[in-house]
């Protein structure tokens, strides 16, 4: 079994929880200075999940629920830093998009990437991509056309995962790619949609260097500006793979090679109809961990789809069609809290 190239994962990625003030506050002990930053108020229904990142700028706010344009909005995240990000003040009164009501509990989701990034020409049109080759994690920002073309994501290695938007106009889909769906094939993050091949976002799978779209609204829509989050798996750190439910409380195991700090979970079976799930090591801290969020609805944390997070992968717990059907057949992208194997190896939750 071969070390991760990765010792201490939480460089890269992790989770913090924090209150809200309404006043302003930094958020401290991320462990790196985080290039996308996703938020999500806990406790009530009806508040979105605000997505943040370095390349838009981090005061551009998309909505993971909702087909929505991305806005600006100083009652999100308004800035970075080397340990964590700030908040701005909730000036507009409680509303379903701020990241900081007074009293409120939150979640924020943290990758590194590489900054506010560079001109990438390995396409037919430039893109700017901020890359983290060590991680396997890139940030792709670009301006739409009105036809089939290439942009560079900077990752140097076939991404697995790939997710975009258009942020330029409402009306769009989120659009995921996953190496692991049917050939073709997508899913969409706002939606509880399986995976389909009504609408053609890409003309081939990703390479190492290049993303091919066509001219689809929700991918390359002609003058707007579009984002996609691109992923590879890096051993001992990050895993995106599938799995088929047992439909069992004593539930399927999924090996990932490490402690998972954080997995995200569909179902994509033809003609079944089901909800993202979203765990991660900090909503409880320990097993069961059932304090699963949903990133295609604006619903507050709900204690189900338990799953318990092992030294070396994850276990459902549940018979439930969002993770753990009889058959059913879903995707994952999982990053560790600690690799399995290397100098600081995972230990029992």
């Amino acid at each position: 079994m071969a070390y991760t190239t990765i010792k201490k994962p939480s460089d890269y990625f992790n989770t913090v929880t924090y209150t809200g003030n309404a006043g302003g506050q930094t958020i401290s002990g991320v462990g790196h200075q985080p290039d996308f930053i996703w938020v999500k108020q806990r406790g009530d229904a009806g508040y979105d999940h605000s997505l943040h990142n370095s390349v838009s700028g981090l005061l551009k706010q998309l909505i993971s629920n909702s087909t929505a344009a991305e806005i600006t909005n100083t009652d999100t995240v308004t800035s970075n830093n080397a340990d964590g990000f700030v908040l701005g003040a909730d000036t507009a009164g409680p509303n379903a998009n701020s990241n900081n009501q007074d009293g409120k509990n939150y979640v924020a989701w943290n990758w590194k990437a590489n900054g506010t990034g560079s001109a990438n020409t390995a396409g037919s049109i430039n893109s700017t991509v901020s890359a983290n080759t060590t991680s396997g994690f890139s940030i792709v920002s670009w301006t739409g056309t009105s036809g089939n073309t290439t942009i560079g994501h900077g990752l140097g290695v076939i991404p697995s995962v790939v997710i975009a938007k258009n942020i330029g106009g409402s009306g769009t889909n989120w659009i995921v790619y996953h190496k692991d769906l049917s050939s073709g094939y997508y899913v969409k993050l706002n939606l509880t949609n399986p995976q389909d091949n009504a609408n053609a976002y890409f003309t081939a799978d990703p390479t190492n260097s290049i993303l091919s779209l066509t001219g689809n609204t929700a991918a390359n829509s002609n003058g707007n500006n579009m984002i996609a989050y691109c992923f590879n798996d890096v051993q001992g750190y990050s895993k995106f793979g599938s799995y088929t439910g047992n439909g069992n409380a004593d539930g399927t195991f999924v090996y990932t090679g490490f402690k998972p700090a954080f997995v995200l979970q569909k179902n994509y079976t033809n003609g079944s109809n089901n909800d993202w799930t979203l765990a991660d090591n900090k909503r409880p801290g320990y097993n069961e961990t059932n304090k699963r969020l949903v990133p295609n609805t604006s619903a507050a944390e709900a204690t189900n789809n338990a799953i318990d997070l092992l030294s070396n992968g994850f276990k459902c717990r549940q018979d439930q069609s969002n993770a753990n059907a009889s058959g059913g057949t879903y995707i994952y992208m999982a990053f560790a809290e600690e690799p399995l194997v290397g100098d600081n190896p995972a230990t029992a939750r």
